[in-house]
């Protein structure tokens, strides 16, 4: 949560939980621009005011000052009438506009990324194989915080998103292999969704190799 978001829910729950009007005056005197600025700043009788002061604010902070944006997003729906169909049939596009928290599986990451394998048969494949084993339990000591990272940091250390969006990732996310003297930690290159993965002689010293180069990767976090 940024500082200004954070700022706000502390004053709104302190307003939200004032146990006497003398103390919601002082917190509403004590706040007075920010709530000038939404217009409901004002004196209050009782403490029972200071639910709908609240929902006021609120109101006005998630809806009326984003008005603008709100009727220009409203606008672009209506292209080809596709807002009068949202309105119509509201629940059908829900998983795709509305975001809903969905815990990430072992198994659901490790079919999400495709194994790009060397030829059947080579030497190749055989230790690519063996890697492929090595990931699918890091994925589930991942899930069962059996590991310093998540699942949700695996997946935006390999593709930038710490959960799979509504409409799906393109271009579908690969599994590559590497050998130890191209790379001892994972790689990956989120613009392609492509992980890569190293091909080590034990599962100890791959897991220890993946929770160090993905807690320590520069590039992204989870937030």
């Amino acid at each position: 949560m940024d500082p200004w978001r954070a700022a706000i829910w502390s004053t709104t729950q302190q307003i939200q939980n004032a146990p006497s009007v003398q103390i919601l005056q002082d917190l509403i005197l004590q706040n007075s621009a920010m709530l000038q600025t939404a217009g409901c700043f004002r004196r209050v009788g009782s403490c029972e005011e200071k639910t709908r002061l609240v929902e006021e604010y609120l109101k006005w902070y998630i809806i009326h000052r984003n008005s603008t944006a709100i009727e220009r997003f409203k606008a672009g729906l209506e292209t080809l009438q596709f807002l009068t169909a949202l309105k119509e049939h509201p629940t059908v596009l829900t998983p795709a506009l509305c975001h809903t928290e969905v815990k990430l599986s072992a198994e659901q990451v490790e079919n999400l990324f495709q194994p790009v394998l060397s030829p059947q048969g080579s030497n190749m494949r055989t230790q690519e194989d063996k890697a492929r084993t090595y990931w699918a339990d890091y994925l589930l000591d991942c899930e069962e915080d059996n590991s310093a990272v998540t699942l949700e940091e695996v997946l935006m250390f390999a593709a930038g998103v710490p959960c799979v969006p509504p409409a799906g990732m393109s271009p579908l996310p690969r599994l590559h292999f590497m050998s130890p003297s191209t790379s001892k930690f994972p790689m990956a290159n989120t613009c392609a969704n492509i992980l890569k993965i190293p091909l080590l002689d034990s599962y100890t010293a791959f897991k220890a190799n993946m929770d160090f180069g993905i807690k320590n990767s520069p590039g992204f976090g989870c937030f």
